[in-house]
């Protein structure tokens, strides 16, 4: 059966090729094939759940909200209801669950590292060195303010737009959907400096 006629074939591929590449790699250097550490697994979560919500953050802002205005124009034009009903959902369920995905494997990580308290205190507590925890932490807080977003503020009016929850009718509705697009709007903003800081704190300078 070919795993690219379906999404979780393309996952299982993926990850049994990212594990057969590693044991080689480990094998190259002298280790032991399986030596695999727990901060490198957790390190490669963190990127991989992350690359999906920011991508389709992305795509939201760039993409999708853009070309539900195009069509909404468009008069006679097949309008924007497909979206609504069959790509909305299916971005949803990813937009969010990678958001959680992201932001637990990235705490793991600074936990398990003993850096968790010196990354959220911004460098000020924990011990460690300081700027690394001033950097990591500016991206760990936006990250933070970011997850919050998409859970507390996009996701509850969404479910009103799709019909999940009762709604209290066309104001509320608009109210709905122009708080979804400020906040996305500012996760799109929020994202930027996210990612600069992130890198930046295990590559020794911002610039």
């Amino acid at each position: 059966m070919n795993p690219l006629n379906s999404i979780k074939g393309v996952w299982i591929a993926g990850i049994i090729l990212s594990l057969v590449l590693a044991l080689v790699v480990n094998v190259s250097a002298g280790r032991g094939a399986f030596d695999f550490h727990e901060l490198a697994f957790l390190r490669w979560v963190h990127v991989v759940a992350g690359i999906i919500w920011v991508g389709l953050l992305y795509y939201f802002n760039f993409v999708q909200m853009p070309a539900v205005a195009a069509a909404a124009a468009d008069v006679g034009g097949p309008g924007a209801s497909a979206i609504g009903k069959y790509v909305v959902p299916r971005a949803l369920l990813w937009f969010r669950w990678a958001a959680v995905v992201t932001w637990v494997a990235g705490a793991h990580h600074l936990i398990a590292s003993d850096r968790f308290l010196t990354a959220f205190s911004l460098g000020l507590l924990g011990g460690g060195d300081h700027t690394y925890g001033l950097t990591m932490g500016i991206g760990a807080w936006l990250g933070t303010i970011l997850l919050f977003n998409v859970w507390v503020l996009i996701w509850p009016n969404q479910k009103k737009l799709l019909g999940l929850v009762q709604n209290g009718g066309e104001a509320d509705l608009a109210a709905a959907r122009k708080t979804i697009a400020t906040v996305a709007r500012l996760n799109a903003v929020l994202s930027l400096p996210m990612l600069m800081f992130m890198v930046a704190a295990t590559h020794g300078s911002i610039f």
